[in-house]
C-alpha cells in the first residue's frame, strides 16, 4: 500500500521534510540557549540587588599594567556582583556618556573615575541628569563629585561594544557608549575592566543624579521562539505522513467517490412479446 514511498519522488520529498525538520530542532536548541543565558543574566541581576556588597578585589582583578590600559573583564558569574570600594573622585576626568534614555528622557550618564590608594582607578556610572536647555546633546552642568575619600557601594558592569570616538568637550570627555578599554586610553592610571553602576554612596550623591535602571533581558521572547521552532518541525512531520496517507488511500480507492452512472448509455430496454 505504501510501497509508492520508495520512489525516487517521495523519497527526495522525505529527505527534504527530515532536512527542514532538522533545521527547526536545530534553531530551536539555539533559542533554548539563549533563553537559559538570558535567563542566568536575569537571575544575577535580581541576586545582585539582594546581596550584601563584598570587596571590589572579590568581582575584579585590578589593572596590572600601566596608566591609560584596562585590566581584565570581569568573569561572567560576577557580573551585577554587588561591590563596595573607598577611593577619591577625580572630577577633571569626569565622561559624560550622551543619548542615554530614562523615564523617555534622552540625556548623559556621568561617570567619574575613582582613585583608590594603591593609584588604580574604577569608573563609577554616578547617575543619569537631562540636558541643558537646547536639544538633547546639549551639554549638562554635572553635578560636582564629593571630595576627599568617597565610598562607593555598585554593582559591577560589563564593558559596552561599539563605544566610538572619545572626544572632549568643554573639559569634559563625551562617548557614545561605555567602552571602558577606550577610555582608559584617555586617563592617567591603569583602570579595572569594569565600571560600577552606583548604588550607594558615602557622603551621600547628589540628588539631581536619577539611578539608572538596570532591564531585565526579555528571556521569555527566546523560549516563545523556542516552542515555535520545534512546532514547526512536527509540523513538518505531520504534513508529510498526512500528505503520504492521503496518496496511499487514492491509490487504494478508499475513500473516493465512485463514478455517477450515465443512464443515457444504457440500453434501451424491448417491449416484450
Amino acid at each position: 500500500m505504501y510501497r509508492f514511498l520508495l520512489s525516487p519522488r517521495w523519497l527526495g520529498a522525505l529527505a527534504l521534510t527530515l532536512v527542514a525538520a532538522a533545521v527547526m530542532v536545530f534553531l530551536g536548541n539555539w533559542q533554548l540557549d539563549r533563553y537559559r543565558g538570558r535567563t542566568e543574566v536575569n537571575e544575577r541581576i535580581d541576586a545582585g540587588q539582594r546581596m550584601a556588597p563584598v570587596p571590589l578585589a572579590d568581582a575584579l582583578r585590578a589593572p596590572a599594567d600601566g596608566a591609560g590600559t584596562a585590566g581584565p573583564a570581569p568573569a561572567e558569574d560576577k557580573v551585577w556582583t554587588r561591590v563596595t570600594v573607598t577611593g577619591r573622585y577625580d572630577p577633571t576626568n569626569t565622561v559624560l556618556v550622551r543619548g542615554r534614555t530614562v523615564d523617555s528622557r534622552v540625556g548623559f550618564e556621568v561617570l567619574t573615575p575613582l582613585v583608590l590608594a594603591d593609584g588604580t582607578a574604577v569608573l563609577v556610572d554616578r547617575g543619569w541628569i537631562p540636558p541643558a536647555p537646547g536639544g538633547a546633546t546639549a551639554q549638562p552642568s554635572v553635578p560636582a563629585a564629593p571630595t576627599g575619600d568617597v565610598t562607593v557601594v555598585g554593582r559591577v558592569h560589563e564593558t559596552e561594544s561599539g563605544a566610538g570616538a572619545v572626544a572632549r568637550r568643554d573639559g569634559l570627555l563625551e562617548i557614545r557608549r561605555i567602552g571602558v578599554s577606550r577610555l582608559a586610553g584617555e586617563l592617567p592610571y591603569p583602570v579595572y575592566g569594569a565600571y560600577l553602576l552606583l548604588d550607594e554612596q558615602t557622603p551621600a550623591a547628589d540628588p539631581a543624579f536619577k539611578a539608572v535602571p538596570v532591564g531585565h533581558a526579555n528571556n521569555w521572547q527566546n523560549f516563545g521562539y523556542v516552542v515555535q521552532w520545534w512546532l514547526f518541525a512536527v509540523m513538518a512531520l505531520f504534513g508529510y505522513g498526512w500528505v503520504a496517507r492521503r496518496e496511499a488511500r487514492r491509490a487504494a480507492g478508499i475513500g473516493t467517490t465512485p463514478a455517477p452512472l450515465d443512464r443515457a448509455a444504457e440500453p434501451t430496454p424491448t417491449a416484450s412479446a
